[in-house]
């Protein structure tokens, strides 16, 4: 059921790289990626906090920018190998009849903003400035020791339609969830670990969260208890638990505009091209999690919007295992 994959695509996508939110308080959501998620900051600049995790060289994978009206995603980011991939996804957008135009972003190279056919909006770039990593300056660590930004998982009206060209741009799939022929998730990658992009049913195109990897399991009960020295408790919103696809150790918090970020420990690799999917039953409650009980349903349906982008529908909404019918189930027996 899944689309073919072009193990020699048009230009070459390396990995997903940085994410740009727009906030209501730069300073505080600054300060909730620093103290809780233990990010640091590069730059503070124009009202613009560029953050990165503690492993990362390059600039930014964070970007938190003064929102003009309600708090949104207002892109996500790509790495590309060579600059002259970068002249490759232009025509390869623009023979797609697809939005793709130059822009100037501080700290990157030349970088090209592109929509893909859900509307999400993407920049690729192929080059950052570069900085000293962090992950030895242990007197200066805070919150969950995020290491670096891993994954985003995107809602959209169809998942396997949008499987079909991330395909043809040499996205593999890891794992993927069904219920029979429908595809209800799947979690694609280009850097060699389960993911670099997951998609998933509902309306939109909507950032559902991104991820930050960490160091250890304690790492990720040390974002809950700072989450709560911090003030933040209640954004604990699912877990910690451990996944049913990939298997990791995870915590989903909401920062203070309700963009949600995910700390995890590391996938396994996935580069070996015998390497087949593997296919997850919808109906099994081990999907959602190993252990544990389902993420309430506000997880599953509420995101952040693309900056601009207008929402589409889907044929049929989707209707997972969400705690509240798992309790309600509880109550009938």
């Amino acid at each position: 059921m899944l689309p073919a994959v072009n193990l020699k695509p048009p230009f070459n996508i390396t990995r997903f790289s940085h994410i740009v939110l727009e906030v209501n308080d730069v300073e505080r959501s600054r300060d909730f990626y620093v103290n809780v998620g233990g990010l640091v900051e590069t730059e503070f600049a124009d009202g613009v906090s560029y953050l990165r995790g503690l492993s990362e060289a390059c600039h930014h994978s964070l970007v938190l920018s003064p929102a003009e009206g309600s708090p949104t995603c207002k892109r996500i980011g790509y790495r590309v190998f060579l600059e002259e991939d970068l002249d490759k996804a232009k025509a390869f957008f623009d023979g797609k009849g697809l939005p793709a135009e130059w822009v100037d972003v501080p700290n990157q190279g030349r970088t090209l903003l592109v929509s893909d056919p859900a509307g999400a909006r993407i920049e690729l770039c192929a080059s950052m400035t570069v900085h000293p990593r962090k992950f030895l300056e242990v007197h200066e660590h805070r919150g969950a020791r995020a290491q670096g930004l891993d994954h985003c998982q995107v809602i959209v009206p169809d998942p396997l339609a949008l499987s079909a060209f991330y395909g043809e741009l040499g996205f593999r799939t890891s794992e993927y969830i069904a219920a029979g022929d429908d595809l209800l998730a799947n979690f694609m990658y280009r850097k060699g670990g389960c993911l670099d992009l997951a998609l998933v049913p509902g309306v939109g195109p909507r950032m559902h969260h991104f991820a930050y990897i960490v160091s250890e399991s304690s790492d990720i009960f040390a974002a809950c208890d700072f989450a709560s020295r911090y003030g933040y408790a209640e954004n604990v919103e699912r877990g910690p638990g451990r996944h049913g696809p990939s298997g990791v150790l995870f915590v989903y918090l909401r920062d203070p505009d309700g963009h949600r970020v995910e700390f995890f420990n590391n996938h396994y690799t996935t580069i070996d091209v015998e390497l087949e999917p593997i296919r997850w039953d919808a109906a099994s409650l081990s999907t959602n999690v190993h252990w544990g009980l389902p993420a309430v349903s506000k997880w599953y349906f509420e995101a952040s919007d693309f900056t601009g982008v207008p929402l589409e529908h889907p044929e049929k909404l989707p209707n997972p295992m969400t705690l509240e019918r798992y309790a309600e189930g509880l109550t009938k027996h």
